[in-house]
């Protein structure tokens, strides 16, 4: 008995995905963006770009910005 509880979790599991990467692709195709937006502008390219030429480290400019240090990293290696 439980082993058929599993085999119609796993089939309900399957078609939740097929439904969610149709309306991933469906979305696609109308242009719109799937995800959060970026955070990265230009002003805060120009930003950080300003701060690391004048010998910030990468912690204390994404401090100061109030930005990830992932995002610093993101924008000095673009």
């Amino acid at each position: 008995m439980l082993q058929m509880a599993g085999v119609f979790a796993e089939f309900e599991r399957a078609q939740i995905r097929e439904r969610i990467i149709a309306s991933h692709n469906r979305a696609r195709a109308e242009g719109k963006s799937i995800g959060r937006p970026s955070q990265i502008t230009e002003g805060l390219i120009a930003s950080v770009k300003f701060m690391r030429v004048k010998g910030l480290g990468i912690k204390k400019i994404a401090k100061e910005l109030g930005i990830g240090v992932g995002t610093v990293y993101k924008v000095i290696n673009a």
